[in-house]
């Protein structure tokens, strides 16, 4: 694929935290760009390459960026797929984190029409995304892969194609696995230093210059430390991403016991109200006591 008066359309669906800003950046490469979202306010900043309809698409490249397949398959039923290939769609980019299985149905009902399914789940959360140094786990026949590769790049800096269909999500999961047992271990550092009477200020820093440094203690540190959890990656999404960890390590025999401990944390968090909030909120189910978090939009219903 060819940049410039020769590049393929590339349609971007879900325009949340990550979907915005890698539609900004595929248009800053030159890919001619149109975008759909269920809220039409965020799509306003794009002009007119919104549609008012998913239906309405013309591109060669569809991405999802979308919470998972489950929403994507409520705006892209067979008979919109259908008017996609009649207008040049070739390839669909699930960017959600999700099963391994719900890509390989999603490839099985799209090949009917001639569409061709990559997974292509991101890393590296909002922050990532704006700065286009996003780390995408790719899923693909080579030949897909190669043609939709230059899109992918745009917006990322890592690009790795890992299998078949499925296999960038699998690695996705691995992922996930590492982040949230990281957080929680974050939180858990915090809250045992917070009640030995230490600064949790100075601990973060000491924690960044040892064996403790990461990204995730980079990017979330702050959120704990003031109890702040503004949306990045969302509660209510760690806690999906975890039960389709402990699902595919059930079908495969691991064990992952960690991840398991994780995942409850994750759940009492949004029993606690805290799903829209950003999954540092994770905190909150850790230190286990009263208090108020504080966090924008509604806990989800």
């Amino acid at each position: 694929m060819r940049t410039g008066r020769d590049a393929p359309t590339v349609a971007v669906v879900g325009l949340g935290p990550m979907g915005a800003p890698v539609a900004r950046h595929i248009a800053r490469a030159g890919f001619p760009l149109q975008v759909w979202n269920r809220t039409p306010a965020r799509a306003e900043e794009f002009g007119d390459r919104g549609v008012a309809h998913p239906a309405d698409l013309r591109a060669r490249v569809v991405l999802s960026a979308l919470p998972d397949i489950d929403q994507l398959d409520e705006i892209a039923p067979d008979p919109v797929v259908r008017r996609w290939a009649g207008h040049g769609t070739a390839y669909l980019v699930v960017l959600s984190t999700t099963s391994p299985d719900k890509v390989r149905r999603l490839a099985g009902r799209l090949g009917r029409w001639g569409v061709t399914v990559l997974d292509a789940p991101m890393s590296g959360g909002d922050a990532g995304a704006r700065a286009g140094t996003l780390s995408l786990m790719v899923g693909a026949a080579p030949e897909a892969y190669a043609c939709v590769e230059p899109v992918l790049r745009s917006f990322a800096a890592t690009v790795e194609l890992m299998g078949p269909p499925g296999a960038g999500t699998a690695a996705k999961l691995c992922n996930q696995v590492i982040v949230a047992g990281t957080l929680v271990a974050v939180a858990e550092a915090v809250d045992l230093g917070r009640r030995s009477g230490l600064s949790g200020e100075q601990l973060v820093r000491v924690l960044r210059g040892g064996l403790a440094a990461s990204a995730v203690l980079d990017a979330k540190a702050a959120k704990i430390l003031h109890r702040e959890y503004g949306l990045g990656g969302s509660t209510v999404n760690q806690v999906k991403d975890l039960r389709y960890a402990t699902g595919l390590a059930d079908a495969l025999g691991a064990r992952l016991p960690q991840t398991r401990h994780t995942r409850a944390l994750f759940e009492e968090a949004l029993r606690r109200g805290l799903g829209a909030m950003d999954h540092a909120a994770v905190y909150e189910a850790v230190r286990a006591e009263g208090g108020t978090a504080r966090g924008t939009g509604p806990p989800p219903a």
